[in-house]
């Protein structure tokens, strides 16, 4: 009949409607979770540093996601051997640009989203395409590539053996130096698991922000929707803004309102205490930054508020104590440069270090009294000088405020045990899965300790690199250091310097032998450093519930393949640009500086260490400087121990952490300084008033941006290194600025920029 639907079509009618009516309820379920999940966003504020890791980070784990998979290991070893020769390039560069472990994150989530995309997923390609690029992939790629990526000391000083000392070790001998080198360290981490990385307190904050961006991009729900269209959008915006102040206007990097007052006609002072555009033009009071590569270098969005203001309080006061000494002619340094780190000689002229040294590369005593001692710049040795207050301070510091947490970890042997009593949610969850035993640890560190030993010996020309005795010594005092760096690190975000310590120790223990020092510098500090970054990854794989054998696996593997991949890099640039890197000032292609600072450190550390600082010489109290760091805490300690609850005294004195105060004294007197307002402004108003005021949006997206804001400006900066920069091989200048009184544009020439006049134009 006419009008009447058959039952064909009532079938589908009906299944239509019901179709219908699923999908509004699904949509309604998708509105109820997301409401759901900003709710559970509360407006808790965080008191706590360490309740950062749980109020932001979630517990989440799904134990029948796949780890090893092809995607994993494929990208893993491919971006590992990319990143190791990206980074060993940057190493050669005049630029100071490295790989981040964000610039890793993210190229390895393009590429693992792009492969599930383009593989199929049936049949037997389900083995190559097991579903949905996931997390756990994800986060042991980025642990192998950034473990890659981070350029090996020992790398560093086979080039200066090789540059200054024409000593060319044997491939295998090298190659099995570099990676027994990073072992060493990894097998002191893995004894300090129980200390400094299971437990909440241990949170490393410079983390929070990798694993949150992890979250967000992999795990569901409109929530994270919402938080991975945050993320891209910030990450676009930065990637567009930062190369205008990279590239065409570079005046935007850095720039301090007192010079562009005095328009370049006030007294040198005036450029020593606020320049901050160029490199050691000042130290930058009140000069600001809207370069974010520069202004991330303070971590504004990451570490907690006390550590900043600390971070802030110490360079108030190098602000007053760097300038009154440099004036007041202590050192007798008055006639030297304001900031510079090179040696000088008694004329004020560069100091000539080869004059000084025999053929055999030690100390010729007579011609150092012709030639005299070299001399630093005031404000380079109060740098120095602070490092090692810091580093005294540091070691007491953790002994005073953490002796319960030590005691815990190393009384009765326990370290050497996998804990189970520590109450920690990342921790619980991942009981689950098999630990690495304590004997892997100590088996990789006394294997890799007997074959840097015998890498010093294999030099094939009878040369000794530095004696079995040295090696052991400076390992030991790097176990000790690690303790309290390690802590520090791990609860404030903040790295302590030692290596002004170390080379100072060294200089004592082998007098006239610089390369001995050079490795005393890689066993005692740097072996130190690789202790901080097993740990922050064995952190990051616990937050992200990676197997701990499979977090072993990854950094294994990326220590293997970025050593082999370092030294043929490296190899490759040293043979093909001798002369570029030996020179001083090098090419806008090719700059030997960084390898240059071990070599000059080896001179005037181990050449001559004895002579500068032993008393009544100069430089005497730059070594001291650690026996007084011992004390400077302990009153501090003392006032947070026994002060009257809630008394000004008592909160400030908690407030205090004089390791930090200390550094920052002589933390300054480097490179380009105009980024450290603009951190304070920023800081501020992420972790005081956001954090205190807008606790949601804090937990939701302060951590997000940072990782936004980090990622899209070193995507920038990569590109910019190899199209423009000279990372290819080619620089491009861009077009000269000129500016004039009148407004005028200027022709002809290369026109110097003068900050004082607001007219600016481009041809």
């Amino acid at each position: 009949m006419a009008g009447l639907a058959s039952a064909p079509e009532l079938k589908r009618h009906e299944s239509s409607e019901g179709s219908l009516e699923k999908k509004l309820s699904d949509n309604s379920s998708i509105v109820e979770k997301a409401v759901s999940e900003d709710e559970d966003v509360d407006d808790k504020v965080i008191e706590k540093n360490e309740e950062v890791a749980i109020a932001i980070l979630s517990t989440e784990d799904d134990p029948t996601l796949p780890v090893f998979t092809f995607r994993s290991i494929f990208l893993g070893i491919g971006l590992s051997a990319f990143t190791s020769v990206l980074a060993t390039i940057y190493t050669f560069k005049p630029q100071n640009a490295s790989v981040s472990q964000l610039f890793c994150l993210i190229i390895a989530y393009v590429l693992g989203t792009a492969m599930h995309s383009v593989i199929p997923s049936h049949g037997w390609w389900r083995y190559l395409n097991p579903g949905p690029f996931n997390i756990k992939e994800h986060t042991v790629i980025v642990i192998m590539s950034s473990t890659a990526s981070t350029v090996a000391v020992a790398m560093e000083i086979i080039a200066a053996l090789d540059l200054f000392y024409d000593i060319r070790l044997n491939p295998a001998v090298a190659i099995f130096q570099i990676f027994a080198t990073q072992m060493i360290g990894y097998g002191i981490a893995g004894l300090l698991r129980n200390l400094l990385v299971y437990p909440t307190q241990t949170f490393y904050p410079t983390y929070i922000s990798v694993v949150n961006l992890l979250q967000s991009l992999h795990f569901g729900g409109l929530l994270n929707h919402k938080k991975r269209r945050y993320f891209w959008i910030v990450f676009t915006a930065i990637f567009l803004w930062e190369w205008i102040p990279q590239y065409p206007f570079p005046l935007l990097t850095a720039f301090s309102i007192i010079c562009l007052a005095s328009e370049g006609r006030g007294p040198s002072i005036i450029r020593n205490l606020f320049g901050a555009g160029s490199s050691n033009e000042g130290i930058g009071l009140l000069s600001f930054s809207t370069s974010w590569t520069l202004i991330t270098q303070g971590n504004p969005l990451v570490w907690p508020w006390q550590t900043q203001m600390n971070s802030y309080i110490g360079m108030a006061l190098g602000y007053i104590i760097l300038t009154a000494c440099y004036y007041n002619n202590l050192f007798n340094g008055r006639d030297l440069l304001f900031m510079s780190t090179s040696l000088f000689g008694q004329n004020g002229s560069v100091y000539d270090q080869s004059a000084v040294l025999t053929p055999d590369n030690r100390l010729n005593v007579t011609a150092v009294e012709t030639v005299g001692l070299p001399r630093y710049t005031t404000t380079y040795a109060l740098s120095q000088m602070a490092y090692n207050f810091s580093l005294g301070a540091a070691v007491v510091h953790v002994f005073l405020y953490n002796w319960k947490e030590l005691q815990a970890a190393f009384g009765g042997l326990r370290f050497l045990k996998n804990s189970s009593d520590i109450d920690d949610p990342h921790y619980k969850v991942m009981q689950k899965y098999r630990e690495v035993p304590m004997w892997w640890y100590i088996a990789v560190f006394i294997i890799s300790l007997a074959i840097g030993i015998g890498c010093s010996y294999a030099t094939g020309n009878g040369t000794v690199l530095i004696p079995a005795w040295a090696i052991i010594v400076f390992t030991i005092i790097s176990v000790f250091l690690s303790v309290a760096l390690g802590f520090i690190c791990a609860t404030t975000g903040f790295q302590i310097s030692v290596k002004y310590a170390v080379q100072v120790i060294a200089s004592f223990m082998l007098p006239g032998q610089p390369i001995a020092v050079m490795y005393a510098n890689l066993y005692g500090n740097s072996t130190s450093f690789q202790v901080l970054y097993m740990l922050q990854d064995l952190k990051l794989g616990q937050y992200t519930k990676i197997p701990p054998r499979w977090t072993f696996a990854a950094q294994m593997s990326g220590s293997i393949v970025g050593s082999v991949f370092n030294y043929t890099m490296m190899k490759t640039i040293v043979s093909n640009n001798r002369s570029v890197l030996r020179d001083p000032t090098g090419t806008r292609i090719w700059s030997g500086w960084i390898i240059q600072q071990y070599n000059s450190a080896a001179i005037a550390m181990g050449a001559l260490g004895k002579d500068l600082f032993t008393y009544p010489n100069t430089y005497w109290l730059i070594p001291f400087a650690i026996f007084i760091g011992f004390w400077l805490p302990i009153p501090f300690w003392l006032a947070s121990r026994f002060g009257k609850p809630g008394s000004l005294l008592k909160r400030t004195a908690d407030f205090i952490h004089t390791p930090i105060i200390l550094q920052y004294i002589g933390y300054l007197p480097y490179s380009v300084n105009g980024q450290w307002w603009s951190c304070l402004v920023i800081g501020f108003m992420s972790q005081y008033w956001a954090r205190l005021r807008r606790p949601k949006w804090f937990k939701k997206y302060n951590y997000l941006t940072s990782a936004a804001l980090d990622g899209g400006s070193q995507v920038i900066i990569f590109i910019l290194s190899f199209a423009v920069f000279g990372a290819s091989g080619n620089s491009v200048p861009f077009p000269s600025w000129t500016m004039r009184a009148d407004g005028a544009a200027q022709t002809g020439g290369a026109i110097q920029i003068l900050v004082c006049y607001p007219w600016i134009v481009v041809r």
